[in-house]
């Protein structure tokens, strides 16, 4: 599976400037006035992975290659949202169809700004990044109401499943007028899946960015634990990282303070808020990162590969990253007995490194 994250907040927040950063080249037009990305920009950054170019390298010399085999690392999908404003669920602003390219990620990255510069209009007014959040917010909560409005009720003889859903809708509409996001008021997993096709935008999880300036990066506050889970990123550092070679960008974050970029720890909070993991693959093709929900069994990792790998498992050749660059390889790694036979049952682990066996 590959992750999607929608990148929405205000006009002039700093979504774009961070977009452009994470995908280290100037994709989205950023402007210092609002409305600046008129259609979603989207694009795919590689996720940092330390562990693919030591099993590429362990792999050359095992299998006696000329060169590295290629890596290929899990992928993120962002999606830079237009800003959205106040009133953008009945039409303001660019009106409520950005709202639509929310629906289909994974996960909400929404940037408040915390930073001041004169040269870059604020459309809300004075820094306050609570209220930021809470217009945003509402806009969601508006619109998820738009789609409830919508759901009618079921009549006559019906299935258990369409009543207890109707219950939900109910529950959602109320709850919701008062305020309340739809992810704070349905968490029961069953009744998460009654209602998945409604596709809410408040049920959905929320990183907050808090956007700040260089000065800001490395100073400890409590905004982020007041809006609720986040980190703190400077936008402009990023993409001043992003023209840098790696050894002229660690030395940068040191001098900041800071000993991983704001994309690594992006990426690494989403996929701590989501239950996500990645197993890995290796051999003369390819050494790969495959993202999966933590505790998903062997038989449909398998089928992440392919879907036919699913349906013909046989079992799993498993055995931990460190064990495997301890011995040296797959075949160092079974003389040592480090190499696990996994059944159905076997729930995948983050650095497993893996070859399933399939049948014909």
């Amino acid at each position: 599976m590959n992750l999607k994250i929608a990148i929405v907040g205000l006009p002039n927040a700093g979504k774009s400037t961070l977009f452009n950063a994470l995908l280290k080249k100037q994709v989205a037009d950023a402007a210092p006035y609002p409305f600046c990305t008129i259609e979603p920009n989207i694009g795919v950054v590689p996720v940092p992975d330390e562990r693919l170019l030591k099993l590429a390298e362990i792999t050359k010399i095992e299998e006696k290659m000329e060169k590295l085999p290629p890596i290929v690392p899990a992928v993120v999908e962002f999606v830079d949202v237009a800003g959205l404003v106040k009133g953008a669920s009945q039409g303001e602003g660019l009106g409520n169809k950005f709202l639509s390219h929310i629906r289909e990620t994974d996960i909400i990255c929404h940037v408040v700004r915390y930073f001041e510069d004169p040269t870059v209009v604020n459309v809300a007014g004075e820094i306050n990044p609570l209220r930021d959040r809470d217009i945003i917010e509402t806009e969601l909560i508006l619109s998820d109401l738009q789609t409830l409005e919508k759901q009618i009720e079921p009549r006559g003889k019906v299935e258990h499943d369409a009543l207890k859903r109707w219950e939900l809708v109910i529950r959602l509409k109320t709850a919701l007028n008062n305020g309340k996001n739809a992810r704070d008021v349905i968490t029961d997993e069953e009744e998460k899946e009654l209602i998945r096709d409604l596709h809410l935008l408040s049920m959905k999880p929320v990183l907050y960015v808090v956007n700040v300036s260089e000065a800001q990066v490395a100073v400890t506050s409590d905004v982020v634990g007041q809006l609720g889970s986040g980190l703190m990123i400077c936008a402009r550092t990023e993409s001043e990282l992003a023209s840098l070679d790696p050894v002229e960008q660690k030395d940068y974050l040191t001098s900041l303070g800071l000993t991983s970029s704001g994309l690594d720890r992006l990426i690494e909070k989403t996929y701590e808020m989501l239950g996500l993991v990645s197993f890995l693959t290796t051999g003369v093709i390819e050494a790969r990162a495959w993202t999966i929900t933590r505790g998903l069994k062997a038989p449909q990792a398998a089928g992440v590969i392919h879907t036919d790998f699913e349906k013909k498992f046989i079992k799993a050749d498993c055995v931990t990253f460190s064990d495997f660059v301890t011995a040296g390889g797959w075949k160092k790694a079974r003389d040592q007995g480090k190499v696990r036979q996994e059944g159905r049952e076997y729930m995948m682990r983050d650095g497993d490194v893996v070859e399933f066996k399939i049948g014909a």
